[in-house]
């Protein structure tokens, strides 16, 4: 069995004119939130071996605000993330080596909330959970799921959805 932990960077600093939106920083608010996040992953004990983080500021600004692990994660940044469609955050989750056991994969809306009601659809989840999942995936939220096969074969009807938590709840 695996961990599955997605979650949605914190509150990033607005469009402007001249500015991609790759490098969009964090807003203060959302320095803030990253770190009360870090606080609420390890109350609750979720450390996860490796992460994979999209390759844009906001997600690898929330990333360290994360920080302190209490044992430090193998950390791979990519570009593949970077507003990454269901199916192409299924590829790179299908290519995890078995011996990554919990996995946290921080990217962006919409593919991140996509792929989390994606998987959650056939995951038995309590109903209220799972109606909280499909009504949206703010920033600095986080669902976490166990996943009862090999990575290459993680399909919805193969994982559970174990906890949807939102910077409010």
């Amino acid at each position: 069995m695996h961990q599955l932990i997605l979650m949605r960077h914190a509150k990033a600093e607005g469009a402007r004119a001249g500015l991609a939106d790759h490098e969009r920083a964090l807003a203060p608010e959302g320095r803030d939130s990253a770190a009360a996040l870090g606080e609420r992953l390890r109350v609750l004990g979720l450390a996860p071996d490796v992460v994979l983080v999209s390759s844009a500021r906001r997600t690898r600004e929330t990333l360290r605000a994360l920080a302190p692990w209490e044992e430090q994660p193998n950390i791979e940044v990519l570009d593949a993330l970077y507003m990454a469609s269901v199916p192409q955050a299924l590829a790179i989750i299908r290519d995890l080596r078995e011996t990554m056991r919990s996995v946290l994969i921080l990217g962006h809306n919409p593919g991140i909330h996509e792929l989390a009601v994606h998987l959650a659809e056939a995951s038995h989840a309590p109903g209220g959970m799972l109606a909280g999942l499909r009504g949206g995936f703010p920033t600095a939220s986080f669902a976490e799921y166990l996943v009862l096969t090999p990575w290459r074969e993680l399909k919805p009807s193969r994982t559970r959805l174990q906890r949807f938590l939102t910077p409010e709840g």
